[in-house]
C-alpha cells in the first residue's frame, strides 16, 4: 500500500492525481446525495470529504489530532516509512442497515492488531479507545458516502507510520496515525461468484521470524508481481504456500483460506507467517457457535485439493467461494458455492451489515 501513500504527498506531482477519482468536495451539509453510481462501486479510490491526523513521538505520545477536509500529506523525502517502510494499515467497513443505521463491524479488534504491529515495527502504540473514536468519528463525518444497505460498504483505512527523516535503518523519532474513507464495491468481480485461484511455485508471502503475521506496509509490494501476473493469466488472485517445506496453504493473496471436507471447517494455524484477520477469526467463532467443527493446523495443498468447498476471507473481500484451484500441472474444481461457505456467508453477512440479529455484540453503532 506504500505507492497508495506515496500518491498523496506532495512530493509528487499533482498530474499524478489523474489516476484517482477525484469527486467534486463540498460538505456533507451542501449535497446529502455525492456524486457516485452506487451500483457501479468497484474497490477503488474515491476522494471523500473528510479524514483524520494526529502526530506522535516516543516522549510525548499521541496529539489529540485534527479531523479535515480530505487533503495530500506534506512528508520529507527522507521520511522513514517511504525509505525503510516502517509502517502498518488497517481496513475496515462501515455499512448501512436496513434501518438506516450505519454500524462498524468489530473496530476494536483492528486496533488491538495495530498495536500488536506497532509493537513490532518499533512504533508508539494508538491507544484503543483513541482508535475506535477516531474511526466512528471518520465514518461520521463521511456518512453521506455510505453505501445504501446491500449496495456496497465505507471502507475505512487507518495507517500509522515513520514520518520524521531518517537516514541509516533506525525507528524514526516522530509519527503519524491517519485515517480516512472510500466508498467500495465488490473486492473480486462478480461478489459470490467462484474465483479461481493458482498456487504461486516460485514466491512465497512471508518467512518464519518476519513481518507475515503484521499487517505491514511491506509485506504487500512483493505479493503485486505474482498477482498481476496470475490476473493477466485469467486467474483471480495467487495461494502462497510456506517457505520452508513449500507444501501447507498460507494465504490467498491478502485474503486468509478456508477448506472444508466431510462438514469440518478447516484453516491454516497462526504461525506468525499468517495474518490473524479479524474476519477469520469471527468465521471461526461463527461457526462454532452454529456447531460446525473448526480445525486451526497445517493445511497440506495436496488435503485442501481433495476437500469439497474453499473460499477465502477478509475485510476487503468478506468471504470468496473458490470455484478452482490450479497447482502444477493439475487442476480441481469445487464447483458451484458450497453450503457450509453460502450459509456462513448469509450469517456472516447477515450481522454486519444489520439484517440479522447479532448475538455476539461485534457491531458497533455509529
Amino acid at each position: 500500500m506504500l505507492p497508495a501513500l506515496i500518491a498523496h504527498t506532495t512530493l509528487w506531482p499533482e498530474a499524478l492525481n489523474a489516476f484517482f477519482v477525484r469527486a467534486p468536495h463540498m460538505a456533507s451539509s451542501e449535497s446529502p446525495v455525492p456524486p457516485i453510481d452506487w451500483d457501479a462501486l468497484t474497490f477503488s479510490f474515491t476522494e471523500t470529504d473528510r479524514m483524520f491526523v494526529a502526530h506522535g513521538t516516543w516522549e510525548d505520545g499521541w496529539s489529540e489530532g485534527e479531523m479535515m477536509d480530505f487533503q495530500p500529506l506534506t512528508l520529507t523525502p527522507a521520511a522513514c516509512v517511504l525509505n525503510y517502510g516502517q509502517g502498518l494499515f488497517e481496513g475496515m467497513k462501515a455499512r448501512m442497515a436496513p434501518d438506516g443505521r450505519i454500524t462498524l463491524f468489530r473496530p476494536e479488534m483492528n486496533a488491538r492488531r495495530a498495536a500488536e504491529g506497532s509493537a513490532r515495527l518499533v512504533m508508539p502504540e494508538v491507544p484503543e479507545e483513541m482508535f475506535v473514536d477516531v474511526v466512528k468519528r471518520v465514518a461520521s463525518e463521511n456518512r453521506r458516502w455510505v453505501p445504501p444497505n446491500g449496495r456496497g460498504e465505507l471502507y475505512i483505512r487507518p495507517i500509522i507510520f515513520g514520518s520524521s527523516a531518517r537516514l541509516g535503518v533506525a525507528p524514526a523519532d516522530e509519527y503519524m496515525f491517519v485515517v480516512f474513507a472510500v466508498p467500495v464495491g465488490p473486492y473480486f468481480k462478480g461478489g459470490m461468484t467462484p474465483i479461481s485461484l493458482r498456487v504461486s511455485q516460485d514466491h512465497h508471502r512471508a518467512a518464519p521470524g518476519g513481518s507475515g503475521g503484521v499487517k505491514a506496509i511491506g509485506n504487500y509490494a512483493p505479493g503485486m508481481m505474482p498477482s498481476k501476473k496470475a490476473k493477466s493469466e485469467g486467474y483471480s488472485e495467487i495461494i502462497y504456500l510456506d517457505a520452508v517445506d513449500h507444501q501447507y496453504v498460507e494465504e490467498v493473496g491478502a485474503a486468509n483460506f478456508f477448506c472444508v471436507r466431510d462438514n469440518v471447517l478447516y484453516t491454516p494455524e497462526l504461525t506468525g507467517t499468517i495474518l490473524p484477520g479479524i474476519t477469520r477469526l469471527s468465521i471461526i467463532e461463527l461457526a462454532r457457535s452454529i456447531g460446525l467443527e473448526v480445525k486451526e493446523e497445517r493445511v497440506d495443498i495436496d488435503f485442501a485439493l481433495e476437500c469439497d468447498e474453499a473460499f477465502c476471507a477478509g475485510t476487503a473481500a468478506v468471504i470468496s467461494p473458490i470455484g478452482s484451484i490450479e497447482h502444477v500441472e493439475r487442476v480441481v474444481n469445487y464447483g458451484d458455492v458450497g453450503k457450509v461457505t453460502l450459509d456462513l456467508y448469509r450469517r456472516l453477512t447477515g450481522i454486519m451489515d444489520g439484517s440479522s440479529e447479532d448475538p455476539f455484540g461485534w457491531t458497533l453503532e455509529i
